[in-house]
């Protein structure tokens, strides 16, 4: 059963971790596909992984677009409403990490993670509402984190990114719900990508894992199917939550 058969979605970083692995279930489960990246180096990434969208049998598109700047976001939208009709599914993933402590953190770095994290999701929302509002139906995804909800050293710019994505998401879940629109977000822990493979390594590992409940660290595949669910039926009657896909580590 495809739960998601003729829609079309939009993912937000996708060329590669979490962004890769969510654009992939979506078009297992029959969406067509418009997702960003930003980097010339993340071309051949993109082009790899628009080919094997395309093996699904679905439309899809890579756009080189950056999620933290208004105007690329106003063209990319107007462009993927345009070749694909409509917009059904927002997957706002696009992020990045600066981590350092307070004292040493610049306000260049501050400015980075904020606008690519918080900033994008406004910048990407603001756009896509009004297709969903015209179709009276849609799903706006925001990632989140663990970080976002607990807080953690050396990562105050980060953490504030994503605590500001959990109040804006419960916003715009109450200003759209009425038009049919939901908004949720998504609360990863720890899971397995490039930009996390640090944690993998020596004693630091051996201390996350044994703050997880189920003793392991997450998957890219398993944050992608907790975004389907969002994205499909399956949750007609859920909007303003966050769901911490974390294996427990937020008890």
């Amino acid at each position: 059963m495809k739960l998601l058969d003729g829609k079309v979605s939009i993912v937000t970083g996708a060329a590669r971790g979490i962004g890769a692995a969510i654009a992939l279930k979506l078009a297992e489960h029959g969406s067509h596909v418009a997702f960003t990246y930003v980097s010339d180096s993340s071309a051949e990434k993109a082009a790899a992984l628009e080919a094997q969208l395309l093996a699904f049998g679905v439309k899809a598109k890579a756009y080189q677009s950056n999620a933290g700047d208004f105007a690329q976001c106003e063209s990319f939208v107007a462009s993927v409403v345009k070749e694909f009709g409509t917009v059904d599914v927002c997957v706002n993933n696009a992020g990045i990490s600066k981590d350092n402590l307070l004292l040493r953190l610049t306000p260049e770095q501050w400015d980075e993670v904020i606008n690519t994290n918080l900033k994008s999701v406004f910048n990407m929302t603001k756009q896509v509402i009004r297709p969903m509002m015209k179709a009276k139906g849609g799903s706006i995804i925001n990632m989140s984190s663990i970080v976002g909800i607990g807080g953690n050293a050396g990562q105050a710019a980060y953490a504030a990114s994503k605590a500001g994505i959990i109040g804006f998401t419960k916003s715009i879940a109450k200003e759209l719900g009425s038009r049919n629109v939901r908004c949720n977000a998504i609360a990863p822990g720890f899971v397995e990508t490039d930009m996390t493979h640090y944690l993998k390594e020596g004693a630091a590992a051996d201390d996350f894992l044994k703050k997880i409940p189920l003793g392991r660290f997450g998957r890219a595949e398993e944050i992608a199917d907790t975004t389907l669910f969002l994205a499909s039926g399956m949750s007609s009657y859920i909007t303003g939550q966050v769901l911490s896909t974390c294996g427990g580590l937020n008890i």
